[in-house]
């Protein structure tokens, strides 16, 4: 596979929105309904309160995540919209994408990091302990549902 590059865009451009909405159908299959009710506004994900970032690889983009504040102390992120689209998956794309959202996070400040995950999706959840996340309460829109899985880290 050839470099991957990571580049900012506005999450409400055309290519971060066909990634989303393709992420957001992958977990309609794993789920159902919608794939993820969660209120997300374009505006968070602007600096210095949030980025969005997508992966390029020959010049196609083939994945996606970003990061917004949480909270009111100003110090912690939460990781939204992580996905790789599925001929890219198991290169390193995910991967590449979570380090580059941390190190944006943390150059705006944020000294931790946390995210909602679901119990069918293994491989995320394998990649987000093998980068240092540990089990945390749950929070946010999913807290009380089924299945729903929290991760935390210090940045």
């Amino acid at each position: 596979m050839s470099e991957i590059e990571i580049r900012a865009a506005r999450f409400d451009s055309p290519e971060a929105q066909r990634l989303i909405r393709a992420a957001l159908v992958d977990l309609g299959e794993r789920y159902g309904g919608s794939g993820d009710e969660t209120p997300v506004d374009a505006t968070e994900f602007e600096p210095p309160h949030g980025a969005f970032l997508i992966a390029h690889v020959d010049g196609e983009p083939v994945g996606c995540g970003g990061w917004r504040s949480h909270g009111d102390d100003g110090d912690t992120a939460e990781v939204k919209r992580m996905y790789t689209t599925p001929a890219a998956r198991g290169r390193g794309v995910a991967r590449a994408v979570l380090a580059a959202v941390e190190r944006s996070a943390r150059e705006q400040g944020r000294k931790r990091i946390v995210l909602e995950c679901g119990d069918r999706q293994p491989e995320a959840i394998a990649m987000y302990a093998a980068a240092g996340y540990e089990r945390i309460p749950n929070f946010g829109f999913y807290q009380d549902a089924p299945g729903c899985i929290s991760f935390g880290r210090t940045l």
